[in-house]
């Protein structure tokens, strides 16, 4: 049901401003459908909507350690072969592997179940800390609310930064977390006056991406050693200071590549990166493209 309901809020009806769906939920077995929650769902739709969709996502289901029914199986091939998107959250991954959609690639799944996957599927190589992991047109992404970051980062890629943020906002959420982040944080920071600091230090940091930011600084802010500030951001966060950084200043350079004419230069400059060369080096590096050619792909996206 939390997969249901994560799909539906980001794919669903949003105000006008937000791009609208052709939104439907699919099986194999049209009619009442058992969920975890034991409340059940009419679905209406069968497996032909799966031949006309740009995106199908295996959503997680309670007897994942069966593979699906072969029609389902057939049908998410014949969706890959045909060219479109196919992602799956939380442990609908193992409908893709049962597939054979994941052979040879990377996945990940919800972290309890990785040692499985990959033991099932030898030939996939399993990132059980990944968020996400984007392999062109098969996504795979985490368990429970992970899922918000998988769909996030499906209308990130497909209609830009500012769609994304936009929905973000709608459904009251951050805007965008690196796949690469962690699942879930061994130990979380106690909610202390630290903590407090913490996240003043880190809006502060969001509000000035012009200055360099280095560790030293932002740990001053925090009344911490340098030590300290890393150990604790680590643990509040699940990246280190300098990833979340460079992830902040590359979503700035994004935004205002799609919704302004700014030259890359001055782009460059408000998201704190030295010139416009440094920013397309990490721009490269991080989103396979230059921020030219990026800006071409997403101004004036329908």
């Amino acid at each position: 049901m939390l997969a249901v309901g994560i799909v539906t809020e980001v794919f669903g009806p949003h105000g006008a401003a937000l791009p609208g769906f052709d939104f439907a939920l699919c099986t194999d077995r049209p009619g009442p459908v058992p969920t975890d929650f034991g409340v059940p769902l009419t679905i209406t739709h069968g497996l032909d909507r799966l031949a006309s969709a740009d995106l199908v996502i295996a959503l997680p289901w309670t007897g994942f350690r069966t593979p699906p029914a072969p029609a389902v199986l057939d049908a998410l091939s014949a969706a890959h072969e045909r060219g479109s998107l196919v992602a799956a959250h939380c442990v609908g991954a193992f409908a893709l592997a049962a597939a054979g959609l994941l052979d040879g690639r990377r996945a990940t799944t919800h972290w309890r179940f990785a040692e499985l996957l990959a033991h099932r599927h030898p030939t996939t190589t399993v990132e059980p800390d990944a968020l996400y992991v984007d392999e062109g047109r098969i996504i795979t992404g985490a368990g429970a609310a992970a899922g918000f970051d998988l769909c996030l980062h499906l209308l990130r890629r497909e209609y830009g930064a500012s769609m994304a943020n936009a929905v973000a906002r709608d459904v009251v959420l951050p805007s965008h977390r690196d796949g690469g982040q962690a699942q879930y944080l061994a130990a979380p920071v106690p909610e202390d006056c630290r903590d407090e600091r913490l996240a003043e230090v880190l809006a502060w940091a969001r509000e000035n991406l012009h200055q360099p930011l280095p560790v030293a600084e932002l740990a001053r802010r925090a009344v911490m050693s340098k030590r300290s500030f890393a150990r604790r951001f680590t643990a509040a966060t699940g990246t280190t200071p300098h990833a979340w950084l460079r992830s902040l200043r590359l979503s700035g350079a994004e935004e205002l590549l799609e919704t302004t004419d700014l030259p890359v230069e001055e782009i460059a400059r408000r998201v704190g990166y030295g010139s416009a060369a440094v920013l397309r080096e990490q721009f490269v590096r991080r989103r396979g493209v230059p921020p030219r050619s990026y800006r071409r792909s997403f101004t004036n996206t329908p």
